[in-house]
């Protein structure tokens, strides 16, 4: 039995789909039409940038290139120039060499005939001075003879005074001064006088004394003669010592006028050997230890 046909119409079948899977095919030979177009620009493009590197690339090798054929060419010139420098500096280093051993020589020879001439004249000079000593020495051995003699003879005239001195002081008269209880060894004369100085006990200064209104220095006091009696040999005089006067009046000849001072604790002694008129000579003695006076 034959089915029922449907009270309601099939609707009719759609073209949608290929229209959509047409456009679709077409829109991919679109793009890869649109993407071989830009593959080939690209091609072309890297050709072009490949064809420009490859230009500067050969541009920068020839400009190497010419710098090292120029750095070389520099290079070279310098090394000739060093070349001819090291050849001059060579030159001049040589015939300085041989100016200087030139040099050398000659004034080696000079040098040698001064040192030879020097010690020819040295060997006059020594020839002459050894003369000379010879001649010096033998008249040093003449004085040496003769001072050896003089010695002698001085040694012995040495011993004869030391005899006479102490002859001399053996004969010198001990006087008892004008202060009591001291006596002293009086010399009437220079010999006795040096006598006395040899003993090396007190010191001794002479002195001449005029008859002045002024007192006169002797030593370390001053002194001053009032009177002077030549026919009796006495005599007045006036000692100044630690700022005051002390008159010693009508003294003899050779006798010790003895006085003190304050620096010194033994005394004064002043001797006088000769009245003359109005004046007097003789010696004033001092102790050489001066321990003061308590």
């Amino acid at each position: 039995m034959a089915p029922n046909p449907s009270p309601y119409p099939q609707p009719p079948k759609s073209n949608l789909p290929l229209a959509l899977a047409g456009g679709a095919i077409v829109a991919m030979l679109a793009g890869n039409i649109y993407l071989f177009t830009q593959i080939q620009d690209l091609k072309k493009e890297s050709l072009r940038s490949r064809e420009e590197i490859q230009s500067e690339i050969d541009k920068v090798v020839d400009s190497a290139s010419q710098v090292n054929a120029s750095s070389r060419k520099h290079a070279e010139q310098l090394r000739e120039e060093l070349d001819a420098t090291r050849r001059q500096a060579l030159d001049a280093a040589q015939s300085a060499a041989q100016k200087a051993k030139l040099e050398a020589i000659s004034n080696n020879t000079e040098t040698a005939k001064k040192l030879e001439a020097q010690q020819q004249q040295i060997k006059t000079q020594l020839s002459t001075d050894i003369g000379d000593v010879k001649q010096q020495a033998s008249t040093a051995n003449t004085k040496i003879d003769s001072v050896s003699t003089e010695v002698a003879s001085t040694k012995t005239e040495v011993a004869n005074t030391k005899t006479e001195l102490d002859k001399t002081i053996a004969e010198l008269k001990s006087v008892r001064g004008d202060l009591s209880g001291t006596n002293s060894l009086v010399a009437t004369n220079g010999k006795e006088l040096q006598a006395l100085r040899r003993l090396g006990e007190r010191n001794y200064t002479e002195f001449k004394l005029l008859k002045t209104k002024e007192p006169q220095r002797v030593g370390d006091i001053s002194l001053l003669l009032k009177k002077a009696d030549p026919k009796k040999n006495k005599f007045t005089i006036e000692v100044r010592a630690d700022d005051k006067a002390t008159e010693k009046k009508d003294k003899n000849i050779n006798e010790p006028v003895q006085f003190y001072v304050a620096k010194a604790a033994q005394p004064y002694e002043l001797v006088v050997n000769n009245v003359g008129k109005d004046q007097i000579t003789g010696y004033l003695s001092t102790p050489k230890d001066r321990i003061p006076r308590n």
